[in-house]
């Protein structure tokens, strides 16, 4: 008996980007395209990722770790959040080259997902499905925050 459809072998790496939020409704395919083009880095507690005012390059997924957003200089008085695995930060880099309007540094050991913007420009290009998939979890995960953040606001106000 022939088989006509061989289930596509799947890799750690491939399962682990799937379950991140901003790549949950890409297909096995499109998984594989977009993991040539994100990068691992490791860094160590208390390195920097990159410092407040830096031009913004790229996205950062948190792999494993803890990853601590702060004001320059302030890391725990001038504490914004920390994130751990399967969150992301600096996504803003990946829509406009301002910048970056905070630090980011390892708070334990960490192992980051890094998606450059030149890489996901050049993925709308060629894979424009793809990028639009992305885009859309991008957008969800900015307007959430904006909700929360004016929840925030709101509930200041009436105090």
């Amino acid at each position: 008996m022939v088989k006509l459809f061989r289930p596509k072998k799947t890799t750690p790496r491939l399962e682990r980007l799937h379950s991140l939020s901003l790549f949950v409704d890409l297909r096995p395919s499109e998984l594989e395209i977009v993991d040539g083009l994100v990068h691992e880095r490791e860094y160590l507690a208390g390195e920097v990722i990159f410092d407040e005012g830096e031009e913004g390059q790229a996205i950062y997924i948190v792999a494993s770790g803890d990853v601590l957003i702060c004001r320059q200089g302030q890391s725990e008085a001038g504490r914004v959040a920390q994130l751990g695995p399967g969150t992301f930060f600096g996504e803003l880099a990946l829509l406009d080259d301002s910048p970056r309007s905070a630090q980011a540094r390892a708070a334990t050991a960490c192992q980051l997902i890094v998606f450059f913007r030149d890489d996901f420009v050049g993925l709308l290009d060629t894979h424009a499905r793809i990028a639009s998939k992305i885009s859309r979890q991008l957008a969800r995960h900015l307007g959430a925050r904006m909700r929360v953040m004016a929840m925030a606001a709101g509930a200041y106000q009436h105090m």
